[in-house]
């Protein structure tokens, strides 16, 4: 079973803190090919709400995986409120977030992360329980229950 889903809350919170305040300092730029910061609304709230979230970028569009699955409170406030912004490096955008749930894309994601950072990716899979070199079909049996977003960035004025 995976250690990642297990963290408490707190804990989760406190990992938000330092990509915010490296945001905050101006030093975006320098984490924000790694890191970008989600601002959601509050499904409940309606507050605007901003997670740092590691992802890629393809074709223009932002790719962002749920590490905690369906649990995770940034995929819950998509599922009620899917226009959402972007804080990336130096660009801010606004999006439309499309939530994918088949393990076939999830797993094609999947090896992107591990062609462009093998060694980051190969830790938190391991992490996950699986083996430094997983095989198509322990990706896929990872992606279960493991949702991938997409944002579709706006066109400006929309």
């Amino acid at each position: 079973m995976s250690l990642i889903p297990r963290l408490p809350r707190c804990l989760w919170r406190f990992f938000h803190f330092p990509p915010q305040l490296a945001y905050t300092l101006g030093l975006g730029p320098l984490i924000g090919r790694m890191v970008l910061l989600l601002t959601t609304r509050g499904r409940r709230s309606g507050q605007a709400r901003v997670t740092p979230l590691q992802y890629e970028e393809i074709d223009g569009s932002f790719y962002v995986a749920a590490a905690r699955g369906e649990r995770t409170d940034w995929l819950r406030n998509i599922a009620v409120y899917p226009r959402v912004e972007v804080r990336a490096g130096r660009r801010r955008l606004k999006g439309d977030a499309e939530v994918i749930r088949d393990p076939a894309i999830i797993a094609d994601f999947l090896e992107l992360r591990l062609q462009r950072h093998p060694r980051m990716i190969r830790a938190i899979m391991r992490t996950a329980g699986l083996p430094g070199a997983p095989t198509r079909a322990d990706l896929e049996e990872y992606a279960l229950g493991r949702p991938l977003v997409v944002i579709h960035p706006l066109e400006p004025g929309t």
